[in-house]
């Protein structure tokens, strides 16, 4: 079931289970989070001391030159209220290996002491910037010999991180099998959907026993926790990896252990092919384009490829089609940089304008294509948000071919993209707010449309507020999201938040000062590896890669309760590493979650999480299923610190 199209607004490493003993009780917390248990990365000393659940650090690490502050949180409010912290009066840095000290300083109480609402909690800072030799280090309260988990610092240390995350979109593709060597032994399968009647043999849901509609669409990304497929889904995860990599080529590698690595193309395009090959399948002659794949009844496979229900198409519809030239065109033109893909540039540009062309052609855009037969989100589009993708489509059309028809399209239509319809620019719809700021980086571009787009992204900038910039009193966690955006799949506006804050610094935005910024920015990761109220990484089975609390559960077909995916410390295998899950929803009972289930219910909101995977009457899908879309915006933050 995916998580887009609800409530929320608009829209590698084997588990080593050697390592699963416990440090202390193995007894779920409140917040259904596993105990830590030993990492591999915490060094001689760091291993025999016990991990304090209220010390929190980026369990991954900290580059040297950035800003590296600890917070010791005392909950007030909620689950854990009884779980009460009282630090010492002494904090000290040491490395793990040997137990030295290498920087001693106090506290900071937050905000005067103040409970901050959002999260419940009360507490204190300890700023250790000044510790930039790389090493293993862990955070010890010297009164209460207790300790944080331990981190690195030094200037590579979310490489591996934005590797797994990355290779979630292998674990996602359809129609392939995922074998050795690319995929570990615990998360190996056969190819799903390929059987008759599947994805190559699919059926138009609108006349399915006409054998001349029968189309293979194999290929493409499993949406989410479900295993369907949208075109209108896939814009944000295409659009974002795509500028990912653009933005920062250096941090994408061509050594993923996917089956395109070695080729010469950065492992981050040969993803966004995989997922364009099945566009393409998913494009009809005229240049429109279907819009949805999936079955028709409540399937829950585990593995996928066990999955034998027959799979059905919504044919063309308008959304899908300009959500397709869009995507085909910035495709073509990153990809075009690329010798080896100079041909397949040139597909996607000629399938790129019949897209537009036939979008173009309908007087009325359709916005009830999709009437919930094919399971399990509705993937239509309002015209208002087609015509914000038209303006991304003309964008890169423009920056691809150079005609004038599409600069004076953006000229004539920018201010119907997203970002003028909301505050934040890119919070959500943020392939969009992206597409204006690349098109005003273009040498060929209109002066006065480009200078425009520049100067109302700096309004919002200074109108925005609470999304911009870095206020110390305004979040414990120093990683402030409005409690407005604590909805289903909060870690995508909260990705969001943090990107376009390092659009300020891209696209040289004329602020005062950028640092403020790039720590906001920098803050939004660090929520996502544990400096957070849970002190757990919103990212799956992460122990092997340095993280000493992990999501270990997710909503998703695969990873079943019961079965050796589920859990990644009680079952055998786990899910793979690197899922982004939804994250917490102040919503949750609205969504289908039990009232009595607390939490995620009855929580301040950044406490309106549980880490567990039950399908219905639970709806664990509100709050820890992954989507892709969570997944690019996650990638999208992070590789903006890897070089």
């Amino acid at each position: 079931m995916s998580a887009a199209g609800r409530s929320f607004a608009g829209q590698a490493a084997v588990a080593l289970l050697a390592l699963s003993v416990l440090l202390g009780s193995c007894a779920r917390s409140g917040g259904g989070n596993s105990a830590p248990r030993k990492n591999p990365l915490d060094g001689a000393v760091g291993a025999t001391l016990p991990v304090a659940p209220q010390i929190l650090v980026d369990q991954f690490g900290y580059r040297p030159g950035d800003d590296k502050v600890a917070v010791i949180r005392n909950p007030q409010v909620g689950f854990d209220a009884d779980q009460k912290f009282s630090p010492g009066a002494a904090y000290e840095v040491r490395r793990a290996a040997d137990g030295t000290t290498v920087f001693t300083g106090t506290l900071q109480a937050w905000n005067a002491g103040a409970v901050e609402e959002s999260s419940g909690d009360d507490g204190w800072w300890f700023d250790f910037s000044s510790v930039k030799v790389p090493d293993r280090y862990f955070i010890y309260d010297t009164q209460r010999k207790l300790r944080s988990p331990t981190f690195s610092i030094g200037d590579d240390v979310y490489k591996k991180v934005l590797a797994a995350a990355l290779r979630v979109f292998y674990y996602q593709r359809n129609g392939m099998a995922k074998t050795a060597p690319h995929a570990e032994p615990c998360w190996t399968d056969a190819a799903a959907y390929l059987g008759p009647d599947q994805d190559s043999q699919a059926h138009d849901v609108n006349d399915r026993d006409n054998p001349a509609k029968v189309r293979d669409l194999r290929g493409g990304w499993f949406d989410a926790g479900d295993t369907n497929k949208y075109v209108t889904f896939a814009a944000q995860p295409v659009h974002q990896l795509l500028t990912a990599y653009q933005d920062h080529p250096a941090a994408f590698t061509d050594d993923l252990n996917i089956p395109e690595s070695g080729n010469g193309i950065p492992d981050v395009l040969d993803e966004v092919k995989w997922e364009l090959d099945w566009l393409q399948r998913m494009q009809y002659p005229d240049g429109s384009v279907a819009l949805k794949l999936g079955a028709i009844i409540n399937a829950n496979p585990s593995p996928p490829s066990s999955d034998r229900t027959p799979r059905f198409y919504i044919p063309a519809c308008s959304s899908a089609t300009i959500a397709a030239a869009g995507m085909f065109a910035h495709a073509a033109y990153v990809f075009a940089g690329f010798p080896a893909l100079s041909g397949y540039a040139e597909q996607l540009r000629s399938r790129a304008s019949k897209a537009w062309s036939n979008y173009q052609s309908l007087p009325v855009k359709q916005t009830d294509c999709d009437q919930g037969i094919v399971h399990a989100s509705n993937a239509d589009w309002s015209a208002e948000d087609q015509a914000g993708y038209a303006v991304e489509a003309a964008a890169y059309l423009f920056a691809l071919t150079g005609e004038p028809a599409y600069q004076d399209y953006v000229k004539a239509h920018y201010k119907e993209a997203k970002p003028y319809h909301d505050s934040g620019w890119s919070r959500y719809r943020p392939d969009q707010g992206d597409s204006l700021l690349f098109y005003a980086s273009l040498k060929n571009a209109d002066g006065d449309t480009s200078r425009a787009i520049l100067a109302d992204k700096l309004a919002d900038v200074n109108a925005a507020t609470g999304i911009y910039g870095f206020s110390a009193n305004d979040d414990l966690y120093r990683a402030y999201l409005n409690d407005a955006q604590y909805h289903w799949g909060s870690n995508n506006p909260r990705a969001n938040y943090g990107s376009s804050n390092l659009d300020v610094i891209q696209h040289a935005i004329q602020v005062k000062d950028p640092q403020p910024y790039r720590q906001r920015a920098l803050g939004m990761l660090h929520y996502f590896h544990g400096v957070n109220p849970l002190g757990m990484t919103y990212l799956t089975n992460m122990y092997s890669l340095g993280a000493t609390r992990s999501a270990n559960e997710i909503y998703h077909t695969w990873f079943q309760p019961k079965t050796k995916w589920s859990d990644a410390v009680t079952s055998e295998c786990g899910p793979p590493p690197g899922y982004v899950p939804g994250g917490p929803n102040k919503n949750a009972a609205q969504d289908g979650v039990p009232a009595t289930l607390i939490p995620p219910t009855g929580q301040p909101p950044q406490k309106s999480y549980k880490d567990w995977n039950v399908i219905w009457p639970d709806a664990s899908f509100a709050i820890t299923e992954p989507a892709i879309y969570f997944q690019s915006a996650y990638v999208k933050l992070l590789s903006a610190f890897v070089q």
